[in-house]
């Protein structure tokens, strides 16, 4: 009994679990805010636990109040949107190609995205580097 008592005393106390939920509607493809999400006591399996896991990043889904936030409810802040005509680059072996195209999908940075190259009216796979700039071809 001495053995377990000691044992209870010498462990640390436990943390109080909390779940990160959202404090209002957020729309998807939103970028998240300190003021957009809060925290209530209480461990839900699969939510975030740290309010900094989802400040900054985008809402991949509509998060209404109250709802606890999972991973899968996010997505890094897109850098390139539906639409938006973007630099289209092809860099390899010493070949520098840069033409204008139009971004079919929206993309985070390092993301696949579909993009029509404005001058051949090809669609190609491109990745997002920047904002406003994506690349194709073979990536080092």
């Amino acid at each position: 009994m001495r053995w377990l008592f000691l044992l209870l005393a010498l462990s640390p106390p436990a943390t109080a679990q909390e779940t990160v939920i959202a404090a209002g509607t957020i729309r998807g493809a939103t970028l998240i805010g300190p003021a957009d999400v809060a925290t209530v006591e209480g461990e839900t399996p699969g939510a975030l636990s740290d309010m900094a896991e989802a400040v900054g990043m985008e809402a991949r889904i509509n998060l209404y109040p109250g709802r606890p936030i999972r991973p899968g409810d996010l997505r890094p802040p897109a850098i390139v949107e539906r639409n938006e005509i973007v630099s289209l680059r092809y860099d390899h072996g010493g070949l520098l190609i840069i033409t204008d195209g139009r971004a079919l999908d929206r993309a985070a940075q390092g993301e696949a995205l579909r993009v029509i190259n404005l001058a051949s009216r090809q669609t190609v796979t491109a990745v997002a580097l920047a904002p406003g700039l994506v690349t194709v071809g073979p990536q080092e």
